[in-house]
């Protein structure tokens, strides 16, 4: 019994030393910015960078560091800094763009249709500058929600501001149930989606977007559609290295819920792609 009870404690040793001489993947997360309050006091009249827990913990179920990458601000006053967005690039193995507000109408040549839809001009160009330095470096990209959509617009695609308003055929794709709410989607027929997910014709997803995909970038093609209208539900990059966008919340399907789409082969995919671009 001793015996056994030792070399339990070898076999974890060795896979303890294993797992920290090993490589650890490092993925950037873009920030969500919240902007002053105007009247506000305290941390609402200054500007704040976040990121969402679910979409840090999904990446860090796969034992890799999530860091977040902030905007950069080469002419401050204050602090002035000689660091910019392609340092992170440079430095990180992956990078993933968060879901979050509008992407702004003007970002792609267009006037807001409503004044609720003006989306964060500011988030756009720094997120675009973010996702051309990672390309440039040949990291891999994964876009997620108003990731897709920042991902067809720095293409050179547009986007519909409003499903309800701008597409009447198609189904609601947000509600007020949020996470709760889902649709089904399919995939393109021998696209790169439908060979991750061999086998399988139609998906349920976390859907939680009243904007889309309008006019499909250059150097880009569509992975999956919504079953029942269909709305674009994920774009790939056609060049050399990994961009992904996916329409739906692949950090929200809970391990087990077969009711979901597995995210697992997505995330483990795109980790695959960083571990080869390190």
């Amino acid at each position: 019994m001793q015996r056994s009870l030792a070399d339990r404690l070898r076999s974890l040793t060795d896979r303890l030393g294993r797992r920290m001489s090993a490589p650890t993947l490092k993925i950037g997360v873009s920030a969500r910015i919240l902007h002053p309050q105007p009247g506000s006091k305290g941390l609402q009249s200054k500007t704040l960078q976040y990121l969402e827990q679910t979409a840090a913990h999904w990446l860090m179920s796969r034992n890799v560091l999530v860091l977040m990458v902030p905007t950069v601000d080469t002419g401050g006053l204050l602090h002035r800094s000689e660091v910019r967005l392609a340092d992170y690039a440079r430095h990180l193995d992956g990078l993933m763009l968060q879901g979050g507000a509008d992407v702004c109408p003007l970002t792609y040549g267009e006037e807001p249709l409503a004044r609720e839809w003006v989306g964060d001009r500011l988030r756009d160009e720094y997120e675009i500058e973010l996702l051309h330095s990672f390309i440039e470096a040949g990291k891999p990209v994964l876009g997620i929600c108003r990731g897709a959509q920042l991902i067809n617009v720095a293409y050179g695609g547009t986007l519909y501001q409003d499903i309800v308003r701008q597409v009447p055929q198609a189904k609601r794709h947000v509600t007020d149930d949020y996470e709760k709410h889902r649709h089904e989607l399919r995939f393109e027929p021998d696209g790169w989606l439908a060979r991750l997910y061999q086998g399988t014709e139609r998906a349920l997803v976390t859907s939680i977007h009243h904007q889309s995909v309008k006019t499909l970038g250059q150097h880009l093609s569509v992975e999956a559609w919504s079953a029942s209208d269909q709305v674009i539900e994920a774009i790939r990059g056609t060049g050399k290295g990994f961009v992904l966008g996916v329409q739906w919340h692949p950090e929200f399907h809970v391990p087990g819920d077969t009711g979901l789409l597995d995210s697992a082969p997505l995330l483990d995919e795109f980790l695959r792609a960083a571990e080869r671009a390190a």
